[in-house]
């Protein structure tokens, strides 16, 4: 499909996406006690990690090398959360973080998908990753266990995001209405992982 006939993503909601993400990066960085530099890198790769994936596996410009504002946005909120009391970041705010962005990305990830012709079910995949990736990214820098390993619902979570957003483009619903509606459930879904403690069944051999 010519990118001139693509629809446009809001440049402010990607970029929210990319913020929120970020910042779950630098507070990682933040918890390690971690030197300035290495914050930055978290930040940035946290935050475009898996918008990066999904824009090389559906032949996309890779979007943060395009965009002028990602990186140094990035890099901003490094900065803010270097300047950032402890006690603001200690506790759950980074699991809440998180799930702000996992929802986000899993629906920028899906309309990006579904843009460029990708089918329905593949762009739900493309969504997962774009939700996910980073903070997979993020887990395995600093060297601790995975989120999508923890027992609560996270992948299943960015799953229901990116489903509603597909069903909704193919059912032709106003993006306006289907994009936050897919957010909002994807990150109550995640909410009440966090809060409650909510999972799937463990696999049981035997």
């Amino acid at each position: 499909m010519p990118t001139s006939a693509l629809p446009t993503l809001p440049p402010l909601l990607d970029l929210a996406g990319t913020v929120v993400f970020a910042l779950s990066g630098a507070l990682v960085a933040a918890q390690l006690r971690q030197t300035f530099v290495t914050m930055c890198f978290f930040a940035l790769v946290t935050g475009v990690g898996g918008g990066s994936v999904r824009d090389l596996l559906i032949g996309a410009p890779v979007f943060w090398v395009r965009d002028p504002w990602v990186a140094p946005v990035c890099l901003a909120v490094a900065l803010i959360a270097w300047f950032t009391p402890r006690r603001w970041w200690e506790g759950a705010l980074l699991d809440w973080a998180d799930a702000v962005g996992l929802a986000t990305y899993a629906v920028l990830g899906t309309a990006k998908a579904l843009a460029y012709g990708i089918t329905p079910v593949p762009a739900m995949m493309m969504g997962v990753i774009s939700g996910c990736v980073g903070g997979v990214i993020r887990d395995v820098l600093a060297g601790r266990p995975s989120i999508i390993m923890r027992p609560e619902l996270y992948v299943t979570a960015a799953a229901l995001a990116a489903s509603i957003c597909t069903a909704g483009t193919i059912l032709e619903w106003p993006h306006h209405l289907v994009w936050p509606t897919a957010a909002l459930a994807g990150f109550v879904l995640r909410g009440l992982a966090i809060a409650r403690g909510l999972a799937l069944p463990a696999y049981r051999a035997g």
